[in-house]
């Protein structure tokens, strides 16, 4: 499932000076980015396009083992996958669904989805691994406000 806003939030990328005194002086342009305002939609947004790419395959978050999100601000994630398990009536979201590297390698940008899942299939990861026959969501949102969530099922072997 993808969801872009991309027009309707374009105001929160621009281009401005440094706010370092020494660094504006020269007036060389920095992409500046409203991080509050990018945080919140990914708070009311993200949740919201992973259900719908649930409900489109009849599923639910308990028939979900494992949900892979986009690794660039831990406490966004975990705010993430709560507010996907309040849409199903939970007040919380069971403990070690949701992997995390950002402790330890950071915002990799479009990598961190796949290393993160990587890393959970080579057991790298612990506690989490996933199996034959699982089904995981992977879910990313961007700067240019643009949303994707992919439901997975795990080959049976």
């Amino acid at each position: 499932n993808s969801r872009s806003d991309a027009l309707q939030y374009a105001q929160m990328l621009q281009m401005g000076v440094s706010f370092k005194p020494e660094e504006a002086a020269n007036n060389n342009l920095y992409l500046k980015m409203n991080g509050r305002r990018l945080y919140m939609y990914a708070l009311e947004n993200v949740p919201k396009t992973i259900k719908a790419g649930l409900d489109k395959l009849n599923l639910t978050v308990d028939d979900i083992k494992k949900v892979l999100i986009h690794q660039a601000n831990g406490k966004m994630d975990d705010a993430i996958l709560k507010r996907l398990y309040n849409l199903y009536g939970y007040d919380e979201a069971p403990d070690n669904v949701m992997p995390m590297t950002i402790s330890w390698l950071g915002n990799s940008s479009v990598a961190t989805l796949p290393t993160l899942f990587d890393l959970v299939l080579r057991e790298e990861v612990t506690p989490h691994q996933i199996d034959a026959g699982d089904t995981i969501v992977f879910a990313s949102v961007g700067a240019g406000m643009n949303i994707n969530s992919i439901i997975y099922k795990m080959p049976e072997q």
